[in-house]
């Protein structure tokens, strides 16, 4: 039996044919949303490739001199931050647009939250191989990850809608999103043509605006751009007015992501004892590594704050792309981060990307922050979350208000709280998350006095309605 016929485990070297192909299979998967993050946000595209390549290399070199084996997971940009990204925009009075780098003032701060955002995450690393994972469980409980997770998506609606009607061509835009939802649903199950909906809308909403309106689509940059660049590079500042709250809104959105990384790694050491199984062969067992993974992951943060490219996460995209594929070679992940640097430095594939015109994206945006907004309320299902108990209610209910009310309600997403560090208010989404967490470390040391009641039977104001429509009692 070779093992190349039946998949490949982490420490599994294919040879160098089959590493080129599976690793430009993984960057063809990673690519639509990673690129999307920075083009959302005002990163420079280049810069972001180079960011995810590096932060994969080095997180896969870290598993694998840290544990004896590879943690086979890539890390690309996170959409769970572009919340806070925007609304520090806002609040420095700089108008981020579709494909158009921000100014480097910008970039600059954000590399602070991002760079502390990455230490957060090495901290509560070392925490989880000290303490368990129980640890986080108790700090952040799926309420309030659920929530948060509901707020970032939900939140973004307006903005994904903003785009969507820009240019007047909102047409297209829901075109774009009808034929990338058809994609998603249509072509579950055809191996990699089923993995890559986003592009396959991207690219519908791109030629129907090539058809509709050629004057959306301005190829001179393309022209003019070299075909080698070096990426471009920011300094992170960590100073200003602003800076707490750059630390604060993004720092704190970690929460949504160490569950997301926690699942996947959980997923792939499933697949990946089952095929040791299949192939009789030791198990690897890599649920025993949240620890180091989250470190990782903090790695990466750290990596991409200092060159200038947005906070991430390991990818699901690339998980299933595994799953399908049997392969979960670590090399064959190295190759693609490796990718990711070159293309890095090819000046035309950012000129390229940046034609996609604001309202095709807002299509995708549509389906993508919806995507995020549901994936809460499948953690939470998931997790059995009793709405049921008035404390879990209460938690989600605040999270939900004071986030998505306070994005959508007030300028800049920013809440009329004004304090040290904070000229522009506090970011709603943040300070929803702070005070879900709260409630639950409150709560949970303040019990209620009578602890017979389960959560479902704390009692409920029932009304009879008869047939006949009156009241009989209360």
């Amino acid at each position: 039996m070779k093992l190349d016929d039946n998949g490949y485990l982490p420490n599994d070297r294919p040879t160098i044919g089959r590493l080129l192909v599976f690793g430009f299979q993984h960057v063809l998967t990673m690519f639509p949303a990673t690129v999307l993050v920075g083009l959302l946000c005002g990163f420079h595209t280049s810069t972001v490739l180079l960011a995810a390549g590096l932060a994969t290399i080095v997180a896969l070199v870290l598993s694998r001199n840290s544990i004896g084996t590879f943690i086979p997971l890539f890390y690309g940009s996170s959409f769970s931050y572009i919340a806070s990204y925007l609304g520090l925009a806002s609040a420095m009075g700089i108008e981020v647009k579709f494909g158009v780098p921000a100014p480097d003032e910008l970039i600059a701060l954000m590399q602070a939250g991002i760079i502390v955002t990455g230490l957060l995450n090495i901290v509560i690393g070392f925490a989880i191989k000290a303490l368990g994972k129980n640890i986080v469980d108790r700090v952040l409980p799926p309420v309030v990850t659920g929530s948060v997770a509901c707020v970032i998506g939900f939140g973004l609606g307006k903005a994904a809608l903003d785009m969507a009607f820009s240019s007047g061509h909102w047409g297209i835009a829901f075109a774009t999103l009808i034929v990338t939802v058809a994609c998603s649903h249509l072509l579950r199950g055809l191996k990699f043509i089923g993995m890559i909906p986003i592009i396959l809308g991207a690219f519908a909403g791109y030629a129907l605006t090539f058809l509709i309106d050629q004057s959306q689509i301005n190829f001179q940059t393309v022209a003019a751009a070299n075909l080698f660049v070096v990426p471009h590079l920011t300094l992170p500042n960590f100073s200003g007015p602003l800076l707490m709250t750059a630390v604060f809104s993004i720092s704190i959105m970690a929460i949504a992501t160490l569950p997301e990384s926690t699942a996947h790694l959980y997923q792939i050491s499933l697949y990946v004892d089952t095929l040791a199984e299949k192939q009789k062969r030791p198990k690897v067992i890599l649920e025993r590594h949240i620890g180091v993974n989250v470190i990782c992951d903090g790695v990466g943060d750290v990596i991409s704050g200092i060159v200038g490219g947005p906070a991430g996460t390991n990818y699901g995209e690339c998980n299933s792309l595994m799953v399908i594929t049997r392969n979960y070679s670590g090399p064959a992940l190295l190759v693609a981060g490796l990718m990711c640097v070159v293309l890095s430095f090819v000046g035309k594939l950012s000129a390229f990307i940046s034609t996609i015109p604001v309202f095709v994206t807002g299509g995708l945006a549509v389906y993508l922050f919806g995507v995020i907004g549901m994936q809460g309320i499948a953690l939470m299902k998931q997790h059995k979350v009793d709405f049921f108990d008035p404390l879990q209610l209460a938690i989600g209910a605040t999270i939900m208000v004071v986030g998505i009310g306070g994005n959508i309600g007030f300028p800049g997403g920013f809440l009329p709280i004004f304090l040290p560090g904070f000229p522009n208010g506090l970011p709603a989404i943040a300070t929803a998350a702070f005070i879900g967490i709260g409630m639950h470390l409150l709560f949970s040391w303040w019990k209620p006095k009578d602890s017979s009641l389960g959560p479902s039977q704390v009692p409920l104001v029932q009304v009879d309605i008869p047939h006949d429509g009156k009241k009989r009692s209360e």
